[in-house]
């Protein structure tokens, strides 16, 4: 999707004049000056450093007569000011379409490696090649689909299923794409966890775009959470989600966009629509869209509305405000930005970006399974290697764009999803190839069938009947074969029979358009369990868009270790074989809960025009919690070739006076009241690598409220990645904000910090807890 805005050519300072007028400690926007609620020129919002921004935006939109407000809000070029068209593209992986880019690691297995270090690295890179490309808004980074039913299409390119730890990494992201220079455009606002009745363009069910309706406890605790992250962390620009909330348009939702986004969170930038996502004029114009499309905010229709009430001029003021405020945020004024190339021209920003590809995909492996040591591998003798995900697909490594979703299985490697989680490759690096590197240097012997249902029927140019009397070659009488070379049978069965190790490989594929239809798959699954049949070191590597149920084999006595991942780029067999033969140790943990079975999960894709969230913030691991189901693999789970151990649990108050009050008492600012961000509580541990190897351990913090709050059993408040060598130690410390001990009070419509006993647990995973503490307020 191509998207239009407009920016300055040039650096030029401008007068800074109508000052904005800050006023503290205002709840919500109140309208003292005339204007309707969530306009920047109300001063509800305390703009911190964005008032630099505000003011140099209020003067240039001040030189505008209305005509060229509205060519502004609709993504023209204003000439005579000097204003030309910005380009926004969609920002996943890499600038989408593009050639000489980086293809990077999907943001899902981005929140795997929970490192915020590794995410800023990731972000950062990405974004500086958004900005050689000429280009100044990204779509993205994107929080949502969050996943509230595993079978979402689009959660590889969404940052986990909890709302702290997909916040954490959707305010990284956002602080990462600004400080570089573009300005983020987060997505998507607001409940948009399904692809199926989501598109109201061309859809024929009759019933798209669906409504997603949820209470304003659920709305506040889980879904918003993120976006308070993400604004906080300087995003410019918003994309309404195509879907209804609660009845009303996403993108002409006032109650979505005026009050929760402009005014409750104190948003500064723009709200553009996703595709489809604009349907009126002065619906969404009042509703809260600032960037629109000319065929319904044309000239003619602005101005009437004006003049008859049905808009105003304060909104187009404030839209065209909202336009260019990020744009003199991130510094894009100052002239420094190559110019604008198009898809194919040989502009190459890619820099050492591979390097952080293969960390990054490392770091976001998981280990599941490893019996009797498995894993790592040392210079075995032979190896098998399985399945199409092993290999090159037979046209690559990039495929046509589609946003009509996709099969379940891709045969080839997948390092990349579909539609806007789809990258560009300038090269990829199969398992295969990688694996093959190896062999070389350490003798070992490869073997490989890089199909899911391989026989030896496939190879049908060799297996036709043949007249045997005229098929001598070379002296050697008898029909021509692949046999020639060995005598082995060229079947999944003799291969794995005969290599000291097997590796299959299987995939899950989605993307943008369709959800999925499965979470298991039957050739795939057929595959391994017929390896794991014949070869007792049968060793599995899944890479998937989502959640994906393994228990047709996961305990199958042969099956000794299980490497599991989202997409992770172009160095992805770089990345799995650092993994295998121990270069990296595994680190990765789940974003997300790994059901025994599809009827473990509570909510599955809704089919009717109304998808009621009854459920309320109980997704993921918080409903298994609440309902005692026991997963297959926990939120946050993962293992190790280290082990460690945790000791000395302590909880202090670090800012007594910021807890003397059961609701927050300060202004509003850009990311909701000032003092939600305080930091108040300090939780430590200290943790021992007792392992024979150095590695990274992710600690990982849970509170459990008092009841007054009305949480789930506990829910995740922290999380750190130290490096610890084999026989040291070091302490963790978790720093709570606010925020992070707060619960939506719906009564008084603001969040408040309940008293009595809050329980802090410290462990490696939501299940596996080693350490609690308690703490009374």
């Amino acid at each position: 999707m191509r998207v239009t805005f407009a920016h300055i050519l040039g650096a030029f300072l401008l007068p800074l004049t109508l000052a904005h007028n800050k006023r503290a400690g205002n709840t919500t926007a109140t309208n003292t000056t005339g204007l309707v609620e969530g306009l920047l020129a109300n001063g509800a919002v305390d703009l911190g450093d964005w008032d630099v921004a505000y003011q140099k935006a209020v003067a240039f939109v001040a030189q505008m007569t209305n005509e060229q407000k509205v060519t502004v809000i609709t993504g023209g070029s204003v000439a005579a000011l000097n204003w030309t068209a910005l380009e926004q593209k969609d920002a996943t992986q890499n600038p989408q379409g593009y050639d000489y880019v980086t293809a990077f690691p999907l943001s899902s297995a981005l929140a795997s490696t929970w490192d915020r270090e590794l995410m800023t690295a990731q972000f950062r890179a990405v974004a500086a090649e958004f900005y050689g490309k000429g280009i100044q808004v990204t779509s993205g980074p994107t929080s949502q689909p969050m996943g509230r039913t595993p079978y979402s299409g689009r959660l590889d390119e969404t940052l986990g299923a909890d709302s702290y730890l997909n916040g954490i990494a959707f305010g990284i992201g956002s602080k990462a794409f600004a400080d570089v220079g573009i300005v983020p455009g987060g997505k998507h606002f607001l409940l948009n966890e399904q692809e199926t009745n989501r598109m109201g363009l061309g859809s024929s069910s009759g019933i798209a775009p669906y409504s997603s309706n949820a209470d304003d406890k659920t709305i506040h605790e889980t879904y918003l959470w993120p976006f308070y992250d993400g604004i906080k962390g300087n995003m410019g620009a918003v994309m309404c989600a195509m879907n209804k909330v609660n009845g009303t348009a996403s993108c002409e939702n006032d109650d979505l966009l005026m009050g929760l986004l402009k005014t409750e969170l104190g948003f500064p930038g723009m709200v553009v629509p996703d595709v489809s996502g604009q349907s009126t004029a002065y619906g969404s114009a009042n509703g809260g869209l600032d960037y629109g499309s000319s065929t319904y905010w044309s000239n003619a229709t602005v101005q009437e509305g004006i003049n008859n009430g049905s808009f105003s001029q304060a909104l187009l003021d404030d839209k065209a405000v909202r336009n260019v405020i990020g744009y003199f945020y991130v510094g894009l004024n100052n002239g420094s930005q190559p110019a604008y190339v198009d898809q194919e021209a040989y502009v190459d920003v890619r820099a050492n970006h591979s390097t952080i590809v293969r960390t990054n995909g490392a770091a976001a492996i998981v280990l599941l399974k490893n019996t009797n040591n498995a894993l790592p591998l040392s210079k075995p003798r032979s190896i098998a290697l399985f399945g199409a995900n092993a290999g090159p697909v037979m046209a690559g490594p990039n495929y046509e764009f589609t946003v009509s979703g996709t099969p379940s299985l891709y045969q080839g490697h997948l390092a990349a999803g579909a539609g806007g989680g789809q990258g560009s490759f300038s090269y990829l690096v199969t398992p295969q190839e990688a694996l093959n590197a190896r062999a070389r240097t350490e003798g070992t012997m490869i073997r490989w069938i890089l199909n899911n249902t391989y026989t030896d029927d496939v190879v049908s140019f060799f297996n036709k009947r043949q007249d045997t009397s005229s098929n001598s070659t070379g002296g050697f009488s008898g029909p021509a074969g692949l046999s020639g070379g060995t005598s082995l049978s060229h079947n999944i069965p003799a291969y794995a029979a005969t290599a000291q190790v097997c590796l299959a490989f299987i995939n899950a594929f989605s993307g943008e358009g369709a959800d999925r239809t499965e979470l298991r798959s039957i050739e795939a699954d057929s595959l391994v369990t017929t390896v794991a049949g014949n070869c007792n070191n049968t060793i599995v590597v899944v890479n998937t868009v989502g959640p994906r149920i393994l228990d047709t084999w996961i305990e199958h006595e042969n099956v000794t270790a299980v490497l599991y991942s989202s997409l992770l780029g172009q160095e992805s067999g770089n990345s799995i074989m650092d993994v295998l033969y121990g270069d990296v140790n595994p680190s990765g943990r789940l974003p997300y809960t790994i059901a025994k079975n599809e009827s473990d999960y509570n909510v599955g894709v809704c089919e009717t025009a109304v998808c009621n969230f009854t459920e309320g913030n109980y997704i993921d691991y918080k409903y298994f919690d609440k309902y005692n189901v026991t997963p297959r693999f926990e939120f946050g789970y993962g293992l190790s070739y280290a082990s460690f151990e945790y000791s000395n649990a302590a909880v202090s108050i670090t800012n007594s006076s910021a807890l003397a009050s059961m609701y927050p008492t300060g202004p509003v600012g850009v990311g909701g009241k000032t003092d939600l961000w305080d930091e108040v509580v300090s939780v430590t541990a200290d943790i021992a690598n007792i392992g024979t190897v150095d590695g990274h351990e992710v600690a990982q913090l849970y509170v459990a409220y008092p009841d007054a709050a009305d949480q789930p059993v506990r829910q995740l408040r922290g999380f750190e990645r130290p490096s610890i060598a084999s026989g040291a130690s070091t302490s963790v410390n978790f720093s709570l904000r606010r925020r992070d001990l707060s619960y939506w009070d719906v009564a008084a419509q603001d969040w408040a910090i309940a008293t009595g006993t809050y329980t802090f647990s410290i462990g490696a995973s939501s299940r596996d807890l080693r350490l609690n503490v308690t703490m009374t307020i």
